[in-house]
């Protein structure tokens, strides 16, 4: 729209009656589902929830880890809402990390493993150096994420031309 500078929504999601769950059903639904899950730890994601709204919090290993436990609470019926504040423990290995990504390229077509550096402090791992195409750029920042303790990746591989 012409000379429109902000949009407030004040969207509000009303559920059916038959739908509606107390705050302590939807928290145990919520640790029912994360214990039977294999993907999250045991014991270690804990769970707020207020008006419908989850909050997880506590600290995992893997992203992956992380992203299921949102999953699951996102499925659950009378759930409004969920903010997901786990955190990954930031305890990265840059060795076995550019091992890892160094492998990861190999099944890419004429790759050249001294061309792409990994660095990491704390959680961040940081990818440079050039590749041949897009989709080697991917793989490595795939590999990157799949490590244990990476909370972040900084992707500056530079596609060769």
């Amino acid at each position: 729209m012409k000379g429109v500078k902000a949009v407030v929504e004040e969207i509000e999601v009303r559920l059916p009656f038959d739908t509606k769950r107390s705050d302590e059903d939807i928290a145990a639904a919520v640790l029912q589902r994360l214990a039977w899950n294999v993907s999250v730890p045991r014991d270690v994601v804990k769970v707020k929830v207020e008006g419908g709204w989850v909050t997880l919090s506590g600290e995992v290993k893997w992203q992956f880890q992380r992203l299921a436990a949102a999953d699951d609470a996102y499925r659950l019926s009378g759930v409004r809402g969920v903010s997901n504040q786990i955190t990954i423990q930031p305890v990265v290995n840059v060795s076995v990390l550019s091992d890892d990504i160094t492998h990861a390229l190999h099944r890419s077509w004429f790759f050249d493993p001294l061309t792409v550096t990994v660095s990491a402090e704390r959680g961040t791992v940081r990818l440079g150096g050039t590749v041949r195409t897009s989709h080697e750029r991917q793989v490595a920042a795939g590999a990157a994420w799949s490590a244990p303790g990476v909370t972040d990746v900084i992707n500056e591989i530079e596609i060769a031309d």
